[in-house]
């Protein structure tokens, strides 16, 4: 699996899985309906605590990304994921305004700001069509 943890990070380790998992999704490296790793499978491939993939896992659930089937495990959520609806567009919004706010703080242009989120944003799609 493409999943590479950093234990230096100050971002919690269970928030760079949920992270990973969905730039996965996203890229196209994880199609609807494809198998995770078991909990257990998932902490020993990455070394890291079972409660800490359970979190991820929950949070993954929670969010729509995936399904967990007593029978068949976790699993890419195979209908897709949900279409962006209102309160989504107002989670990105508030995801939005200190990340610009610091941006500003840090004297990065509009300009430069836009560049950087095409440029990330591109890097999706240029992965996303290769991998089809």
């Amino acid at each position: 699996m493409f999943i590479e943890i950093n234990f230096e990070s100050e971002k919690p380790i269970y928030t760079q899985l949920v992270e990973q998992i969905i730039a996965g999704i996203a890229k196209g490296k994880l199609q609807p309906g494809e198998r995770l790793p078991s909990v257990r499978n998932m902490a020993e491939d990455i070394g890291i605590n079972m409660h800490t993939v359970n979190k991820a896992y929950q949070a993954l659930r929670d969010r729509e990304f995936i399904l967990i089937h007593r029978q068949r495990g976790v699993v890419i959520n195979p209908n897709g994921v949900p279409r962006a609806d209102v309160a989504y567009v107002n989670y990105v919004m508030d995801e939005l305004h200190p990340l610009i706010a610091e941006s500003i703080t840090r004297q990065i242009s509009k300009e430069q700001f836009m560049k950087l989120v095409k440029e990330v944003y591109k890097s999706y799609s240029i992965e996303r069509h290769d991998s089809t």
